[in-house]
C-alpha cells in the first residue's frame, strides 16, 4: 500500500477476514471518502490499491462498473445494472478462484425473470382490463401463458453467450448424478456384472438429460431445485403472491409447478412496476447465494474451506451511477431480512457525496463522529467498527428511516492519504493457512478415496472371485466357494443356491458323463422353479456327492449316476404327491474329498431355510465322515446315504440312515466264499493287498482291509504280511507289490483287494504278467467299489486276467426288486436321454446301482418329511425315518423299523458277484447270490456256491 491510509484500511479488513474464519460476524459496508474533496482522486486510488491487495490474498471479489452508462436515467435502474453481471462466476475469480467457482442460481433465475419480463413480445400481452374482472382474469392468465413460454425457451436462465450455455448445461446434467448412482445401486442389488450396473446408472443419467433438455420446454424437476424453493418461501416475495400455494413437494409435481407459475407471473407484474422492489430482490438473491456458497452445513463444507469473505469494490458511487441506490438496498434488504450474509462491501465516494448514506437527500450531513485525541487511523477504525457492530440493534429500529445502519463511513484525512515515498510502502500480509476441511473434504482427497476405494474394491472383487464360484462388484454368494481340484485347475464346492452351476467347472476326462450332469442340473433348476411356485407346500432335500471332475479322478461317474435317481425321485414326487420335493445340490469335491466344506455350507444354509428337513448322499467313508455327519446332527439334520457302507456311524450317531450294506456284513458275505475256496486247497495262502491311505482321507479301504483280514483267518487262511501300495499322480504303484506277491516262497492264492475300482486295471495287468502269478489261479475278493466297474462282457473297458478269478460285493440287488417296481418305467419317462427306450435293470445306465440306491433314498427321505401327505418339520422328519417301510423301491422294500438306535440294523441290499476271463478274451460277471433290499434272511454257502 502506497499510503499510510490505505495500510490502515487494509489492516481492518483482514481483521475482519481473520474474525470470518472463526464466526459469523456482521459485514459492514465501507465507504471511504477523504476529509478534503480535493484528495476524491486518492481515495478512487485507494479503492484500488484495496482491490489489488486483496486479490493477491485470494479473496474472492468483484468489481462493480461504476463508470457512466449510456440509456438508463433512473437512479433505481443504474443501481439493478451494477448487479446485472454479479451472476457470473467468473467475476468473482472463475477458476483462478480457491475451491470451484461461486454459483449463483438465484441471481440468475432474478434475471431470467427480468429479461422474460422486459421482452419486447411480452409487451403487447400483458392485462389492460382491470384485475378482477372477467377480461382482467383471462388476460392475466394469457400473460400467464406467454410470460412462461418464454421462460420455457430461456430454460429459466438469463439469456447468455454459447459459452455459458455449456456450463449451464453442465450444471443441469450435475442434478441428476445422484438419481444415475441411485438406478446403479438399484441394479447391484440384482447382483449383475459391474458394467451393468455403471450402465444403468449412465442411460439413466443420459434419458433424464435428454429429457431435461426438450426445446420449449421447462427444464426437468424444476420444482425441485434450490432457486425454486427460495423462490416460493422466501418472505420478501409473499406480498406478490396474492394468496397463491407455496407447496412444494416431490411426489405433487403438479401442484409445485402451479405455485412456480402462479409466483413467477406475480413477480414479473411487481417488477414491471418498477420502484425499489426490483432492485432489493437482486440484492436479496446476490445475499442468498453468498449464503449458499458459505454455508458450513453443506454437504461439501464449502464454508469451512472459504475462509476469506466474498468482496465487493464499488471504486466511486454516486447518485449518477446508481451506486447510491445499491448501498441504499443493500442496507434496507439487511434490516429487513435480520440474516447475516458474507458479503464485504468497499465503496469510494466523494466528499460531496458522503452525507447521502447517513441520512435522505433532504436532511442535514450529521455532525462529525466524535474522535479521540491523537488516535492514529487504525484505532479509530477499530472503534468506529465496535461501535457501529454496537448500535445495529438501535440503528435498524423502525423509528429511524432514514438512516442507514449496515453502512460504515471511514473519512480520511488528507495527511493519511499523502503518497510515501515507494521504499516506505509496505504489504499487509493475510494469515492464510489451508483449512483442514480442505485438506480433508477435497476434491483432491475425494479422488485419492476414490482411487483407494477403487483400488480396494477391485482387489476385493478379485478376491471374492478367486474365493466364492458366484461373485458379484462388491457381494458374493458364499455358499460355494473355489477350492484346488486334484490334478490342477479348480473346482466349485458348497451347496448351489443361487446361480452356480456345478456343471460349469467340469474338467479332464468328463466329456459324456460332464454333458449328463450338466444337462441333470438343468433339470432339477426347471423342477425347483416350478416348486417355488407353491410356497409353504414343498420340503427341501439336499444332495451331496462328487460333482466335479479331475483328469485323475473318475468320481463324477458316481455323481452323476447319483443325481439322476435324485432327480428322478423328484419328478416321480411332484407329479404324484400333494406335497413338493425341491432339491439342492451340493458338490463335496473330487472323490468327495472337499465333503468338510459342503457341510458347513449346507449347516449354515439350513440355518436359515427350515424347509431343508435333510441329506442324501455322503456316499463315500473318508476321515472326515466323523466330522460330516457330526455338523449336520448338530443343525438337525439326518442323512440317509446309498452308498456309504461305514460299519462305525449308525452306531456313533442317531442321524444316519443307509441302504448300503455295511463293511462288515460285505466281508462276513464274502466268506461264503473264501471258506469253499479255502475248501479246495489243504494248506492256502491269503493276503490282505491295501491302499496306502496314510496322506489321504480314504478310511474306506482302511475298514476293508480290517474286516477282510479278520474273515480270512476266520476262515483259517494261512495269511501272509499285508501289503500296502501307493497312488502318486491319480496312478497306483502296483509293480513292486505285484513282484513281491508273485516272486515270494508262497504265493497267495487268494488276495483281498482293499483298493479302489480305478486300481483293478493295473493289478490285473501287473498279476497277468509277473512271473509265479500268471501261470496259478488266484482268486480275488473285494468289496463294493468294484460294483462301478465296466467290465468288457458289457461294453465297458475293465476287465480281469485270465487265470484270476474276480469276487465283488455290490449294493444294489436290482434282478429280483425288477418285477415289483416301477422305477425302470418312471426312469423310461422322466429321464430324457432314456426315452423311447426299453429299460431294464441290467441296462448300462443302472448296473452300478448308484442310480436305484440315490433314488430309493431320497423316496425315503421324502415319505418321512411328508407324513400323512402332510409336510413335516426337520425334527419331525428325524423321528418318522424310524418308521419308514417303502414296498416297491428299485432295490426292495426300505425298511428302517428294525434299526435299533446306535446301532445296526439288517436288511440291506446285497449282491455277490464273480468276474471271469471267457475263451473269447472278454470279462463274464455273473451273479453268485444275492439278496434284495427289506430281507432279514442271512445267505449261505449253498447259495453262493462257486461250482
Amino acid at each position: 500500500m502506497s499510503t499510510e491510509a490505505g495500510i490502515d484500511v487494509q489492516r481492518q479488513l483482514e481483521s475482519l477476514i481473520q474474525d470470518f474464519r472463526t464466526g459469523d460476524r456482521p459485514m459492514p459496508v465501507i465507504v471511504l471518502h477523504a476529509e478534503d474533496p480535493a484528495d476524491d482522486d486518492r481515495v478512487t486510488e485507494l479503492v484500488d490499491e484495496l482491490r489489488e491487495g486483496q486479490q493477491r490474498h485470494g479473496t474472492r471479489l468483484a468489481v462493480a462498473p461504476t463508470e457512466p452508462q449510456p440509456g438508463d436515467v433512473d437512479p433505481l435502474a443504474r443501481a439493478t445494472r451494477l448487479l446485472w453481471d454479479l451472476g457470473d462466476s467468473r467475476k468473482w475469480g472463475g477458476r483462478s478462484a480457491a475451491y470451484r467457482p461461486y454459483s449463483f442460481p438465484r441471481l440468475n433465475l432474478v434475471r431470467a425473470l427480468q429479461e422474460a419480463t422486459d421482452a419486447p413480445e411480452m409487451r403487447e400481452h400483458w392485462p389492460t382490463a382491470p384485475a378482477g374482472t372477467p377480461d382482467g382474469n383471462a388476460q392475466r392468465e394469457q400473460a400467464q401463458t406467454h410470460l412462461l413460454r418464454i421462460l420455457a425457451r430461456q430454460r429459466w436462465r438469463p439469456r447468455r453467450p454459447s459459452r455459458w450455455h455449456r456450463q449451464l448445461l453442465l450444471n443441469d446434467v450435475q442434478q441428476f448424478l445422484p438419481m444415475g448412482i441411485l438406478g446403479a445401486f438399484t441394479a447391484l442389488l440384482t447382483r449383475p456384472e459391474w458394467y451393468v450396473a455403471a450402465l444403468a446408472g449412465i442411460g439413466l443419467m443420459i434419458l433424464l438429460a435428454g429429457l431435461n433438455h426438450v426445446p420449449g420446454r421447462a427444464p426437468l424437476f424444476l420444482w425441485l431445485r434450490r432457486e425454486s424453493r427460495w423462490f416460493l418461501t422466501t418472505t420478501f416475495l409473499q406480498s406478490a403472491a396474492r394468496r397463491r400455494s407455496t407447496s412444494v413437494r416431490l411426489l405433487r409435481p403438479v401442484n409445485s409447478w402451479r405455485a412456480i407459475a402462479a409466483r413467477a407471473y406475480d413477480v414479473a407484474e411487481a417488477m414491471r412496476e418498477g420502484g425499489p422492489f426490483p432492485l432489493q430482490l437482486y440484492v436479496l438473491a446476490l445475499f442468498e447465494d453468498l449464503r449458499d456458497n458459505h454455508r458450513r452445513g453443506s454437504w461439501d463444507l464449502r464454508g469451512l474451506k472459504r475462509t476469506r469473505p466474498p468482496v465487493l469494490f464499488l471504486r466511486r458511487i454516486s447518485r449518477e451511477n446508481g451506486g447510491v441506490e445499491l448501498v441504499r438496498a443493500v442496507s434496507d434488504v439487511r434490516s429487513r431480512r435480520s440474516e447475516l450474509d458474507p458479503l464485504l462491501i468497499v465503496a469510494g465516494v466523494a466528499t460531496g457525496d458522503a452525507a447521502l448514506l447517513d441520512r435522505g437527500t433532504d436532511a442535514e450531513p450529521p455532525d462529525g463522529r466524535p474522535q479521540p485525541p491523537r488516535w492514529r487511523l487504525e484505532q479509530r477504525l477499530r472503534h468506529w467498527y465496535d461501535e457501529w457492530a454496537g448500535n445495529l440493534r438501535a440503528d435498524q429500529s423502525p423509528s429511524r428511516t432514514n438512516a442507514l445502519p449496515w453502512v460504515l463511513r471511514v473519512p480520511l484525512p488528507r495527511d493519511e492519504l499523502v503518497q510515501l515515498r515507494q521504499t516506505e510502502w509496505r504489504c499487509v500480509r493475510a494469515r492464510h493457512r489451508p483449512p483442514l476441511a480442505r485438506v480433508v473434504w477435497s476434491a483432491y482427497s475425494l479422488v485419492l478415496v476414490l482411487v483407494l476405494v477403487g483400488t480396494a474394491g477391485v482387489v476385493h472383487s478379485l478376491e471374492l472371485h478367486r474365493a466364492y464360484c458366484s461373485a458379484g462388484l462388491v457381494s458374493a454368494d458364499r455358499d460355494t466357494v473355489r477350492r484346488p481340484a486334484p490334478g490342477g485347475g479348480t473346482e466349485c464346492v458348497g451347496i448351489a443356491t443361487g446361480d452356480v452351476r456345478f456343471g460349469a467347472y467340469l474338467t479332464g476326462g468328463a466329456d459324456g458323463d460332464g454333458r449328463r450332469m450338466r444337462e441333470l442340473e438343468d433339470l432339477v433348476r426347471a423342477e425347483n422353479a416350478d416348486v417355488l411356485h407353491h410356497p409353504g407346500t414343498y420340503v427341501t432335500v439336499v444332495y451331496a456327492g462328487p460333482l466335479s471332475s479331475s483328469a485323475t479322478d473318475s468320481s463324477l461317474v458316481k455323481g452323476a449316476e447319483e443325481l439322476a435317481g435324485v432327480y428322478l425321485a423328484q419328478r416321480v414326487v411332484n407329479e404324484n404327491y400333494t406335497v413338493k420335493l425341491r432339491v439342492l445340490l451340493a458338490n463335496a469335491g473330487v472323490d468327495m474329498g472337499q465333503q468338510r466344506v459342503a457341510a458347513d455350507a449346507i449347516a449354515r444354509y439350513a440355518d436359515r431355510d427350515p424347509t431343508v428337513v435333510g441329506v442324501v448322499g455322503f456316499g463315500r467313508d473318508l476321515q472326515s465322515s466323523t466330522y460330516v455327519t457330526r455338523r449336520l446332527h448338530a443343525v438337525g439334520l439326518p442323512i440317509v446315504s446309498g452308498t456309504n457302507s461305514a460299519t462305525y456311524l449308525p452306531k456313533r450317531f442317531s442321524n444316519w440312515f443307509s441302504l448300503a450294506a455295511p463293511d462288515e456284513h460285505q466281508a462276513e458275505a464274502l466268506g461264503f466264499v473264501a471258506r469253499q475256496l479255502r475248501a479246495r486247497q489243504k494248506e492256502p495262502y491269503a493276503l490282505v493287498l491295501a491302499r496306502d491311505t496314510k496322506d489321504s482321507q480314504d478310511r474306506y479301504t482302511g475298514e476293508q482291509a480290517a474286516y477282510g483280514g479278520k474273515m480270512l483267518l476266520k476262515e483259517r487262511f494261512r495269511m501272509l504280511p499285508e501289503q500296502r501300495y501307493r497312488v502318486a499322480n491319480g496312478k497306483p504303484e502296483l509293480r513292486q507289490r505285484a513282484e513281491s506277491i508273485c516272486r515270494a516262497g508262497n504265493v497267495p492264492s487268494v488276495i483281498y483287494f482293499a483298493g479302489r475300482v480305478e486300481d483293478i486295471g493295473p493289478l490285473m495287468t501287473q498279476l497277468g504278467t509277473e512271473p509265479g502269478c500268471a501261470d496259478r489261479e488266484i482268486s480275488i475278493l473285494t468289496g463294493d467299489d468294484l460294483s462301478k466297474a465296466r467290465f468288457s462282457g458289457t461294453g465297458g473297458r475293465d476287465g480281469v486276467a485270465p487265470r484270476i478269478t474276480l469276487y465283488h460285493t455290490a449294493l444294489a440287488e436290482l434282478k429280483e426288486a425288477a418285477s415289483a417296481t416301477a422305477f425302470y418305467q418312471e426312469a423310461a419317462k422322466y429321464l430324457p436321454w432314456l426315452e423311447g427306450k426299453d429299460v431294464t435293470y441290467d441296462s448300462t445306465d443302472f448296473a452300478s446301482g448308484q442310480t436305484a440306491l440315490s433314488h430309493d433314498a431320497t423316496r425315503a427321505l421324502y415319505w418321512a418329511a411328508s407324513l400323512g401327505d402332510v409336510r413335516q418339520s426337520r425334527a419331525a422328519t428325524w423321528v418318522n425315518l424310524r418308521g419308514v417301510k417303502l414296498d416297491g423301491m428299485a432295490t426292495g422294500t426300505i425298511d428302517f423299523t428294525d434299526a435299533p438306535l446306535y446301532g445296526e440294523r439288517r436288511g440291506h441290499s446285497i449282491v455277490i458277484k464273480r468276474v471271469r476271463r471267457t475263451l473269447r478274451g472278454t470279462s463274464e460277471t455273473e451273479v453268485l447270490c444275492s439278496r434284495p433290499a427289506g430281507s432279514t434272511r442271512p445267505l449261505s454257502v449253498k447259495e453262493c456256491s462257486i461250482g
